[in-house]
């Protein structure tokens, strides 16, 4: 007589599969007319809203503490056109756009730093490793120091700067295909030879221009108006649009360019597109700021690891940016010492820590 015999699964040491081994994004949907439907990642939706919740906080410390404290009553008064005249002048010409000024710069800076690490495709890949801001810098004290002129000849000595060192770097790493390692050390190389000539350039001024160019490159907000801030306004209006509607080529270009050229993207236009406007944003903040190092470094991986997003997180690289920036201002001014430090000292501590900790990091991970 024939039996049969039950077989325990429960019993089988072999896992079983799951139905789908792929990792879970936790996107949210939202329905629009038409059949159409609105995507958004859910945590880096909550980590953007924190971001905007400390730019408030940094904004509202910004403006009503200092030397003269100011409640939030009257500088909101002073905002709306009243206040006393003491109160406006300290929130209107001193405070407001020295804020503003350093909001804009850690935007740009921030957005930049996301475009270049991701055009890369590596961590190191942002302006001031790579040169870029070098270069401004030095377009920049070339205008200060030999040609001399106002604040819009210096911007626009920053943007040739900018332009000419990416188009050299960007040449010299292209020799049997761009790629992320060959620029970041080409990039370190050219930042090295303009490092030496913008201290040639200091040796050669006057004692007061050479003093006041080297407070310069360091990265200083001191006495920042709104000559300075109107022109960051602006280049930062045209050039952060331009960026977010070339996201979806860039989120491609980070798989490679044979599988982005495949889904129809035109690698090498979209790639100068992207740098032109890396280098117009480095190239603003620098002409506004000096070269303040390490915030483009920091603030785009500081964001991908708070959002575990994918892509290159434009605009909370640039928020992250702005509110790093700004608090660093804050702190070399108040926490650090009785007088002004450069913003630069602050974020360029800061930014070799970190710089360390990464290249370490990297190290330890590709000999495991």
């Amino acid at each position: 007589m024939n039996s049969t015999t039950a077989v325990d699964r429960s019993a089988d040491p072999r896992p079983a599969a799951p139905p789908d081994a792929r990792p879970r994004v936790p996107l949210s949907a939202l329905r629009l007319p038409g059949g159409r439907s609105l995507r958004w990642h859910r945590r880096a939706t909550l980590v953007g809203l924190l971001l905007v919740a400390a730019l408030l906080a940094v904004v509202v410390w910004s403006l009503t503490a200092g030397d003269y404290p100011l409640p939030a009553a009257d500088v909101l008064d002073v905002l709306t056109g009243g206040g006393a005249r003491a109160d406006r002048y300290i929130v209107l010409e001193v405070r407001l756009p020295r804020l503003l000024t350093a909001l804009l710069v850690g935007a740009s800076l921030g957005l930049a730093g996301a475009l270049f690490q991701t055009l890369a495709r590596n961590p190191l890949g942002s302006p001031d490793v790579i040169g870029f801001t070098v270069g401004s810098a030095t377009g920049a004290l070339a205008v200060i120091l030999v040609i001399g002129g106002s604040a819009a000849t210096v911007a626009g000595g920053a943007v040739a700067g900018g332009l000419a060192t990416s188009v050299l770097v960007y040449l010299l790493a292209r020799t049997g295909g761009t790629q992320g390692y060959r620029l970041v050390l080409v990039g370190i190389g050219v930042s090295s030879l303009l490092s030496s000539l913008n201290a040639y350039l200091i040796a050669r001024a006057s004692f007061s221009d050479a003093q006041s160019a080297a407070v310069w490159l360091t990265g200083s907000l001191n006495a920042r108006g709104w000559e300075h801030c109107g022109p960051m306004a602006v280049a930062l209006l045209l050039l952060l649009p331009a960026a977010v509607l070339l996201g979806r080529p860039l989120r491609m270009l980070e798989m490679g360019d044979d599988a982005a050229a495949s889904l129809g993207v035109r690698t090498e236009g979209v790639r100068i597109r992207l740098v032109l406007i890396g280098v117009g944003l480095t190239a603003a903040a620098t002409a506004a700021a000096g070269p303040v190092p390490f915030v483009a470094l920091i603030a785009p991986q500081a964001v991908r690891r708070l959002t575990r997003a994918t892509g290159p997180n434009l605009l909370g690289s640039a928020l992250l940016g702005a509110v790093l920036l700004a608090l660093s201002d804050l702190a070399a001014q108040r926490l650090l010492a009785p007088t002004q430090l450069p913003v630069g000292v602050l974020t360029g501590v800061v930014g070799g820590c970190y710089l360390v900790w990464l290249i370490a990091r990297q190290w330890r991970s590709g000999h495991n």
